[in-house]
């Protein structure tokens, strides 16, 4: 996917910038030192040309991945005081086009799924078909990152993210995405609930830091890094990025967790969100002193 965001202070002008949050989050693993596979739909275009360039010379596998003849999809952001909106185009493009990897799940220590190819045809059935493979072999970690769009059926789409949520291992999401996706609980019961099936479960909330938490023991926060935010799209990726770095490097996928290993993994998550929001771009680098 490409995102068409603003260039600079001119918000009439928007500069196209590789995206989406599958890719953000495989560039950020690539960039905090680890060796990540894109399973994606690449667009027979320039901006297909652009997102390839872009994954490839960050270091991300892309031999799962296939380039059919279509367009790439395209997401314009408009940033606000309270986050960003988005207004997408979606229909009959490359980028929801994806072949089925599900043979190849099992060599993997762990499988991120989440975005909008687990609700847009005819991406759904193909990673739904995923996750339960990688929910069986290994570790599925989802962040169901809810998107609107007038051509997705809303009961429908929070019904598919419910559905993988309830596979995944580890859950992260924002407090704005618990609340779309359980309307009457509240966003911390939303993540007990989730964490009492034996899943790690990580609470997002922008400025104000994370929480996690785990079944039977007391749940963990961090606050956000202090940082003078330049920018806050894709850090929400970046934060996945570093919390699968650290599971990875320092747990083993390991999610049964120590409260300070567990505070260790928020404060690096938390590091390599606010190493994107500190300039412009979606990529992230290793939090200093973490």
């Amino acid at each position: 996917m490409v995102d068409l965001v603003p260039a600079g202070d001119d918000a009439g002008v928007r500069v196209a910038q590789p995206g989406g949050a599958p890719a953000n989050v495989a560039v950020g693993l690539a960039r905090l030192g680890g060796r990540p596979s894109f399973l994606g739909g690449l667009g027979d275009d320039v901006f297909g040309d652009r997102v390839e360039a872009w994954l490839s010379g960050a270091g991300v596998d892309l031999s799962l991945s296939a380039r059919p003849a279509l367009p790439t999809a395209l997401a314009v952001a408009d940033p606000g005081a309270h986050g960003n909106t988005y207004r997408f185009h979606l229909g009959d493009t490359a980028t929801f086009a994806l072949p089925d990897r599900t043979a190849d799940v099992g060599r993997f220590g762990a499988v991120y799924a989440g975005g909008l190819a687990a609700v847009v045809e005819p991406a759904v059935g193909v990673v739904a078909g995923l996750a339960r493979e990688a929910a069986r072999t290994g570790l599925l970690a989802v962040d169901p990152n809810v998107r609107e769009d007038r051509t997705l059926d809303p009961a429908k789409s929070l019904e598919r993210l419910r559905e993988l949520c309830a596979l995944a291992g580890v859950v992260k999401a924002s407090d704005e995405d618990l609340v779309r996706l359980w309307p009457d609980a509240d966003p911390e019961e939303s993540c007990r609930e989730l964490a009492a099936g034996g899943r790690l479960v990580v609470m997002t909330r922008g400025a104000r830091g994370a929480t996690a938490y785990v079944h039977g023991a007391a749940a963990v926060s961090v606050p956000a890094r202090p940082v003078r935010v330049v920018n806050t799209i894709g850090a929400g990726d970046a934060f996945m990025a570093g919390m699968l770095t650290w599971l990875g490097t320092a747990a083993g996928w390991d999610t049964e967790l120590s409260a300070g290993a567990t505070k260790a993994m928020l404060e690096y998550a938390a590091g390599t969100a606010a190493s994107v929001c500190a300039r412009a771009g979606t990529e992230p680098s290793a939090p200093p002193g973490v």
